[in-house]
């Protein structure tokens, strides 16, 4: 995509995109000083004028959730933080939800948790429904997204299963991937998650959120998910009350992208 093959149609989808990012550092490598840079850097990418920004939220480790949330407070932008055993979710429930309540304590507003896979993939499903039901005991009041991991669930079938886990034990989002492993988001994983989530409305009539996360990186990407989400859940829950895009590359580009175009809001 160009700006010489842009539509007012698309431009503004990806608008809408930008208001929905979770703007993230999870590297090893994290500092004060990068997520303060972040967290400015997040604050500073707004343009109020053609209707671009905030994003929807900083997403740091818990150690860095204070900091957050102070250098945040008054911007609208939201504090969230991976807990739980991220990312590989390996520890015992005690450890996970002492995790998870130190990052609330912290100030959180958001909690993205990491599921047990190899619990999932052995077929202990009542495991898995009860961690993350913990979790969520944990975290009333508070988003709480479950991230999946897609790339590490061998068929579609047990994506679907994951998907119906998580809702059923009562968070908000499910989520794609930590961005950690070999496979991250996927469009045809997406696709299940998406359709899950729709099925699940027209059973209860409840809606679940839903983000993608991991190696997205460019518009054309992005717009991939948007899509998705359009044609089988469609344009109301697209929002960053039901929608999310985790990103760090992507972020600037889309920011950039989008003030390069002259269309009118």
């Amino acid at each position: 995509m160009t700006p010489d093959n842009l539509s007012a149609e698309t431009y503004n989808s990806l608008r809408q995109v930008f208001s929905c990012i979770d703007n993230t550092t999870l590297e090893g490598s994290d500092t004060h000083n990068r997520v303060e840079q972040l967290c400015r850097r997040s604050m500073e990418l707004v343009d109020a004028g053609r209707g671009i920004g905030p994003v929807a939220a900083v997403c740091v480790y818990p150690v860095f959730v204070q900091q957050a949330r102070t250098l945040l407070q008054g911007s609208g932008i939201r504090v969230a933080s991976v807990a739980g055993a991220f990312p590989a979710g390996q520890s015992p429930l005690s450890v996970k939800l002492a995790e998870v309540l130190y990052a609330v304590d912290q100030g959180a507003d958001e909690i993205d948790m990491v599921i047990s896979r190899g619990s999932l993939i052995e077929g202990d499903y009542n495991k898995v429904f009860d961690e993350i039901a913990a979790i969520r005991q944990e975290t009333q009041g508070l988003v709480l997204k479950a991230i999946l991991e897609t790339g590490e669930l061998p068929t579609a079938e047990l994506i679907a299963k994951a998907s119906q886990i998580a809702i059923d034990a009562g968070v908000d989002f499910i989520k794609t991937s930590t961005g950690k492993m070999a496979v991250s988001a996927t469009p045809e994983a997406a696709e299940v998650m998406l359709k899950t989530i729709k099925r699940h409305h027209e059973t209860t009539g409840r809606w679940v959120g839903f983000k993608a996360a991991g190696g997205i990186s460019t518009p054309d990407e992005v717009l991939k998910y948007y899509n998705l989400a359009l044609q089988i859940v469609g344009k109301e829950q697209i929002n960053n009350q039901f929608f999310r895009i985790g990103a760090s590359r992507l972020t600037e580009r889309l920011f950039a992208f989008l003030t390069e175009q002259n269309f009118a809001i």
